[in-house]
């Protein structure tokens, strides 16, 4: 018997656990490895959904987002090789805003923050390249800022200054944008583009700058547009607003009479963009000399007493006049009467001459027109009939009276402007408007909206979830706990009935069929409940 005992003590694994301690051991441990196995599919379930934050940021970028991430503890993960940064669904929104507050992501260019690192010693080859990148990553930025714009490069080709005329060369500048999905760019926003980069660079010229979209399309070729109607885009825009502004004024002053949706008006406009400037000197016609304005006037007079030869006449007046002499006392002689008589009276001459300069009338006008000036209006409207209701509520349309459609038209002249003179026209024209069938959208099937798919999703995953947990529990856990609750109570004589359990199991492989078929009758006949236990562990065993 003391061989039996000692081959009844488990030497390895299987025997340890044909007893009845291994069997309620290895019954807790698959008990508790299902609770492992259930928490780890409720926490699969529990754990959150991510989106992308942010998706192609560069490495210097990527880095300061994740150090950022890491303070506001924010979990993420990286997806698509690297390429997107994924945060939880109900936190993507928070964390732009932060990370948005503090300038993330900067986009990958470098700005003039590139000059603040410059090594000492660096040669002036490596601060004009230096200066350059700073100039390309500011403008790039620049450009950003346009809400259609998604990312942009600029380069700059800038030559070297010579001490020669003639061989000095313009910089250029390149531009490639890469637009939101579904944005465009018109022309008025290309042309600021390219002002705004000619402008921010010396001596470069905005016909040198060429403006390229991710598609490879050239957006800066305006020769076409200005070949075809001599005018530039912010003409053909003026225009436009011109027109627009027109049509609107029209509309709005019509559609209080017949009604918002009963009036359509367009207009045409000629304008003149051509500058012109001119200088004109007229002069009046001869006014008379009462109206006339006196400029300067001179007026002389002379006066002439010497008259004609007196005297008498003969040979005594023709001889040279004698000595004269002055006597101390000389008798006063008087002239005879008739020689006095005789003598002639002396001849007296007066000149006058005068000179009136006046003023001549004359008109100096310099003239200088200014582009965008309107040369003729062409204006249509179209008015529906008037909508009248009966006593009976049959709803009828009826065309405008006279004296309604002369009241519009009159509305219209005076909200366009209308200036006969300029060759303006008008047409007014009322007819029924064609009812507009309204276009059937076909509404999307309930299966294929997307926050159906969502909860869709996310009510499969909570469904998979418990589907999981109830069978690790039906299947597995509870058959467990039933086992470890329904395992036997050790007996008394446990020790006994192992031995004899280990000896009958044990028999040595020279023992004859019969020794061995009489011990176990004996042992089934004396101790029927220890046979019992050894045929439930062996069917136990063998499930």
């Amino acid at each position: 018997m003391a061989g039996a005992g000692e081959m009844a003590i488990p030497g390895n694994v299987m025997d340890f656990t044909r007893t009845a301690g291994g069997r309620k051991l290895m019954l807790i441990l698959g008990a508790a490895a299902v609770v492992a196995i259930m928490a780890a599919v409720w926490m699969w379930g529990r754990q959150p959904d991510y989106r992308v934050l942010f998706a192609n940021f560069s490495d210097r970028d990527g880095g300061a987002i994740v150090a950022e991430l890491d303070k506001m503890n924010i979990p993420y993960k990286y997806a698509d090789g690297g390429g997107a940064l994924l945060v939880p669904a109900d936190r993507v929104h928070d964390a732009r805003l932060k990370l948005a507050a503090q300038g993330l992501p900067k986009g990958g260019n470098v700005g003039f923050e590139l000059m603040e690192n410059q090594k000492l010693g660096a040669s002036q080859f490596i601060e004009q390249v230096n200066f350059q990148r700073a100039m390309e990553g500011e403008l790039a930025r620049s450009i950003e800022s346009l809400s259609a714009v998604q990312a942009a490069r600029v380069h700059l080709a800038m030559p070297k200054d010579s001490v020669f005329v003639s061989e000095q060369k313009q910089p250029t500048a390149s531009v490639l944008l890469n637009l939101h999905p579904g944005r465009v760019l018109d022309a008025q926003q290309v042309s600021a583009i390219v002002h705004l980069v000619a402008s921010s660079v010396p001596e470069l010229s905005p016909k040198n700058v060429t403006v390229v979209d991710e598609n490879g399309n050239l957006l800066s070729d305006t020769s076409k547009t200005a070949a075809a109607n001599g005018m530039d885009p912010s003409q053909i825009k003026y225009v436009q607003d011109y027109q627009d502004n027109v049509a609107k004024r029209i509309e709005s002053i019509i559609a209080p009479i017949v009604g918002a949706d009963n009036v359509r008006a367009e207009a045409t406009a000629d304008m003149d963009f051509s500058h012109s400037e001119q200088a004109v000197e007229s002069y009046k016609p001869n006014q008379t000399p009462d109206a006339m304005a006196i400029r300067s006037q001179q007026t002389s007079e002379s006066t002439n007493g010497a008259g004609g030869p007196a005297g008498v006449p003969g040979a005594l007046t023709n001889q040279p006049p004698a000595p004269a002499t002055a006597p101390i006392t000389a008798p006063a002689q008087k002239a005879p009467a008739a020689a006095a008589a005789a003598a002639p009276a002396a001849v007296t001459t007066t000149q006058k001459d005068s000179t009136v300069n006046y003023e001549v009338d004359k008109t100096i006008q310099y003239v200088q027109k200014a582009g965008g000036g309107l040369k003729r209006l062409s204006v249509a409207v179209v008015v529906n009939y008037r909508k009248s209701v009966d006593k009976s509520g049959k709803v009828t349309m009826k065309p405008l009276t006279a004296a309604e459609l002369a009241q519009v038209t009159n509305l219209v002249k005076e909200a366009m402007g209308y200036n006969q003179e300029r060759g303006d026209t008008l047409n007014v024209v009322n007819s029924p408007f064609a009812t507009a069938t309204p276009e059937a959208i076909p509404e999307t099937p309930l299966w294929k909206r997307p926050e159906t798919l969502d909860l869709t999703l996310q009510g499969g995953k909570y469904l998979l979830m418990a589907v999981a947990l109830a069978l690790l529990y039906l299947r597995l856990l509870k058959p467990l706990l039933k086992k470890i609750a329904e395992a036997p109570a050790r007996p008394a004589h446990s020790v006994d009935l192992q031995l004899q359990q280990a000896d009958v199991m044990a028999l040595p492989g020279q023992r004859n069929y019969q020794e061995n078929l009489s011990r176990a009758q004996k042992l089934a006949s004396e101790d029927p409940r220890a046979v019992a236990n050894i045929v439930k562990t062996w069917v136990g065993s063998n499930e």
